[in-house]
């Protein structure tokens, strides 16, 4: 039999996992095969299993792909429907054992295309152990008037990344993922556009983002990640991973990133900051209410798999509770509520309950082939807000124009 080829997030805590779930599921069956695990960053992960259709061709058994690009990869024929090996043995207490916006993104035309694997969606991590010490709080209320808390405003994150920066001790006020790579940027500036009471889709539901609310998100963001006196130096080329283990290791007050990183913090040999750290809503405007984005990771087979039974074995193996919780303990996030409620886990991650508050404020991206595009677009005009001068309103004007010939 030929080697079963798996296309990992590359991600230490995916990777770690993922072994070792394989090895205990070949013990228990008896099964004696060849693995292939090769872990990709986002671009080649997505280039060699959709675009290059590796997923189509037999190239991948199972692949990790997130719910970004499920609708693309469903349409393009490129991972199997699941719904009939689900009805003749389904997953561990399926689907009762999930939240339910953890189930809808991979239901495309009555299919379903995947399994969830990990999650966490975006929130704001913080410093309890700055924000809760006597000597902070008494200089914040000093130089602001009002008391340390984590900021409910845009504004308020603003002055507390300031407060907090402190380049000499090699400490930031807050850190962002800004590396262009499609994702980080295009979150963050969903999240500046929702918590100002913004859409990303009109009244038709179609995509625009040219107006008011988007301008002050833009303006916003390009004026933070800019800020120095406010922001992490090396942000500008952070990924969301690598924004995530400046933080584990002690070098920011604040974070808005994926709930993932902050119970990373608890759990990886690196961070500097165990039991230190906490995570609460994001700040958002006057009369508006938060948000969260909520982006999650599937495991999904191929249809060229030419092992696709056992492809679906391990899949029912890798999502039950037992499973679900290593993923945890290794620094992932698990996708069960088994384990968001789970006590062990909570003593080591005590915020880890939180998760279920994340999920009710959490908004999705819209379902739409064009949306892979639409998102480069969105990245280039954030990278364009923050390198150049070119005002906010021009560059959603551009980019608004570049998405509608994409529909023409």
């Amino acid at each position: 039999m030929a080697k079963f080829r798996i296309a990992v997030r590359k991600f230490s805590p995916f990777e770690s996992t993922l072994q070792k779930l394989w090895d205990a599921f070949c013990l228990k069956n008896n099964i004696q095969i060849d693995v292939e695990m090769v872990p990709m960053e986002l671009h080649d992960l997505y280039e060699k299993t959709i675009t290059k259709k590796g997923l189509k061709k037999g190239k991948w058994d199972i692949a990790h792909l997130n719910t970004d690009w499920i609708f693309d990869a469903a349409n393009e024929k490129a991972v199997l429907d699941l719904t009939s090996f689900i009805s003749q043995n389904p997953p561990q207490n399926y689907p009762d054992g999930w939240h339910k916006s953890l189930l809808h993104l991979q239901q495309i035309n009555n299919g379903t295309y995947g399994l969830p694997f990990h999650d966490g969606p975006e929130c704001l991590i913080f410093r309890k152990d700055l924000f809760e010490n006597p000597t902070e709080k008494e200089n914040f209320k000093k130089q602001f008037g009002y008391e340390l808390f984590p900021p409910k405003t845009w504004e308020q994150f603003t002055q507390i990344a300031t407060f907090f920066n402190r380049p000499e001790s090699n400490l930031y006020g807050c850190v962002f993922a800004n590396y262009p790579d499609g994702h980080n940027m295009v979150f963050d500036f969903c999240l500046q556009l929702w918590t100002r009471g913004g859409s990303l889709l009109d009244n038709n539901n179609q995509i625009n983002i040219n107006h008011n609310q988007a301008a002050e998100a833009l303006d916003y963001y390009r004026t933070i990640v800019s800020n120095t006196d406010a922001v992490h130096p090396g942000s500008k080329n952070f990924g969301s991973v690598e924004a995530g283990m400046a933080f584990a290791e002690g070098q920011a007050a604040m974070a808005i990133n994926w709930f993932g990183f902050a119970s990373m913090c608890e759990v990886i040999e690196e961070s500097k900051v165990k039991g230190k750290v906490d995570i609460t809503e994001l700040p958002f405007n006057a009369d508006c209410k938060t948000a969260s984005l909520n982006v999650y990771w599937l495991y999904t087979i191929g249809t060229g798999s030419k092992n696709q039974q056992l492809a679906y074995d391990f899949l029912r193996f890798a999502t039950t509770a037992e499973s679900d919780k290593l993923l945890t303990t290794e620094g992932g996030i698990g996708c069960r509520k088994s384990t968001w409620n789970d006590a062990e886990i909570n003593k080591t991650i005590p915020y880890y309950h939180k998760l279920e508050m994340l999920h009710e404020n959490a908004l999705t991206l819209p379902q739409t082939p064009i949306w892979p595009k639409v998102t480069e677009f969105i990245d280039q005009m954030v990278l364009k807000a923050i390198e150049t001068e070119i005002p906010s309103k021009i560059l959603l004007e551009i980019t608004q124009h570049n998405i509608e010939k994409l529909t023409k």
